[in-house]
């Protein structure tokens, strides 16, 4: 039976509509997965539900975290949410725990994990954290732009069987303080934590960069994918 992952929308603010980007698809499917595409809604019954139909859970890329979410107030001008979507992933996140059920975070979601978890963002790279490694990439997409160091005996570790790799990068949020129960399993040059998991579960990981991007020409992206898809069948 091929495992079913709950994939978190995109959401665009002009069209007043969800969508999605076809690597988180098509990365889910090459690995041997079923992905389907979750509703845009707050009913926390109706997401509950959803949730015990899958497997696993992808938490997607997009807008900023709200701030709210780990208890500061929005830089001026330097953050973009979306509220309900925030709303709307708590209650997946809650639930897929609860479940047990296994967990991806790719960029946004590295990060909105992170913060509903008990974490801290850093809500503008630039602002707070400046450094010469260039974390926001132009188009294309599935170049690698830096490289990130993987800490060993991590299950990334073990799962790519390299310390370190280069990767692609476009965010200008990045985790600060890990929530409780999480660790670090690779960081950027800067410091910055670039992949992190939850021991204590059989499979939370998430990462700051972009296989849905990089899963055709890239090797280790479809190890992510893959591992991800195994452990929720």
């Amino acid at each position: 039976m091929k495992a079913i992952i709950g994939v978190m929308p995109l959401w665009d603010d002009e069209k007043d509509s969800i969508w999605m980007l076809p690597g988180y698809m098509d990365g889910i499917i090459e690995a041997g997965g079923t992905p389907v595409i979750f509703p845009f809604s707050d009913d926390a019954e109706e997401i509950s539900r959803l949730v015990k139909l899958c497997d696993g859970i992808l938490f997607t890329g997009g807008h900023d975290v709200s701030p709210g979410l780990y208890r500061e107030e929005p830089l001026p001008g330097l953050v973009s949410c979306c509220e309900k979507r925030d709303v709307m992933e708590s209650v997946v996140l809650r639930a897929a725990m609860e479940l047990d059920r296994s967990i991806l975070g790719i960029c946004r979601g590295i990060q909105f994990i992170n913060a509903a978890l008990g974490g801290s963002l850093y809500q503008d790279l630039p602002t707070q954290h400046p450094s010469g490694v260039e974390h926001h990439q132009s188009a294309p997409y599935d170049v690698p732009i830096h490289n990130v160091e993987i800490k060993e005996n991590t299950p990334l570790a073990k799962c790519l069987g390299v310390n370190h790799l280069a990767v692609n990068s476009c965010h200008h949020q990045a985790v600060k303080k890990l929530a409780p129960g999480l660790e670090s399993m690779a960081t950027s040059p800067d410091g910055l934590v670039e992949a992190l998991y939850m021991p204590a579960r059989k499979f939370l990981w998430a990462v700051q960069w972009h296989p849905e991007f990089s899963y055709k020409s890239d090797a280790n992206s479809r190890k992510i994918f893959k591992s991800f898809v195994d452990t929720a069948r």
